[in-house]
């Protein structure tokens, strides 16, 4: 899918990069992106690969969830609805990885979004929803509202990569906030919570790594690869 135009872009690119090192200035950045060093026809192979992996853990963990829990479990559909919101997700984000372009990131940032606004849905339904069915009907209006106009003004105003990591950030320190303390209410009860905490944590923890903006270690791995990477075995400490 890489047009002559696009080749010719990133030939550019390199060249650019080996004047800027040769002349003992710092690595640019390419409209807002580091260099990476292309693999086949993938634009940045560890991001994409550690996305696919991602996608593969939440799929294997969904099959072994499906397999142990009866249907019939007060959790089930909120469970397999977010499994499957999560591996679309990741399967755009391994194709966005794989090959930049407008429409590709729009659906990476747009699908990543609607897996932070579940997994705060997933955390209503366990702490409130399942005795509150009403509340949680009104919740998820107000959610599928929140994404609809998100995805509006990121499409039909302006795309603002800021507000659109500041929503993010924000809505995932709620979802952080509330399973914390729902885990330390339960803790007694329920032994089990502390992966729930460990997870939310470890998630929040590993998003850090967004602000360790540096060029990529031998032009493949960069911060938002390590993210990725670290993420893999928490799909299944989730599960």
């Amino acid at each position: 899918g890489w047009t002559c135009r696009d080749d010719c872009k990133y030939e550019c690119m390199w060249l650019t990069v080996r004047l800027y090192v040769q002349g003992g200035h710092k690595v640019p950045q390419f409209h807002g992106k580091w260099p990476f060093s292309r693999f086949l026809f993938f634009q940045e192979p560890a991001s994409a690969f550690a996305s696919f992996l991602n996608g593969l853990a939440s799929f294997v963990m969904l099959l072994r969830y499906k397999a142990t829990v009866p249907p019939a479990s007060p959790m089930y559909p909120t469970c397999v609805a977010f499994a499957w919101v999560s591996l679309n997700a990741w399967f755009w984000s391994t194709v966005f990885h794989t090959r930049d372009t407008a429409v590709t990131e729009k659906l990476d940032y747009f699908c990543a979004s609607a897996v932070v606004l579940h997994s705060v849905y997933l955390c209503c339904v366990r702490t409130l929803g399942l005795q509150r069915p009403a509340l949680i009907s009104i919740f998820r209006a107000f959610l599928l509202l929140f994404l609809a106009c998100h995805i509006s003004y990121l499409t039909l105003v302006r795309f603002d990569y800021g507000y659109n990591m500041a929503a993010n950030a924000a809505i995932g320190l709620l979802n952080l906030a509330w399973w914390l303390r729902w885990c330390l209410r339960n803790r007694p009860r329920l032994p089990h919570v502390w992966k729930c905490a460990a997870v939310v944590l470890l998630l929040q923890a590993l998003a850090l790594l967004e602000l360790l903006d540096f060029p990529p270690l031998f032009w493949v791995l960069d911060a938002h690869a390590l993210w990725h990477i670290g993420t893999i075995p928490l799909n299944v400490l989730f599960y």
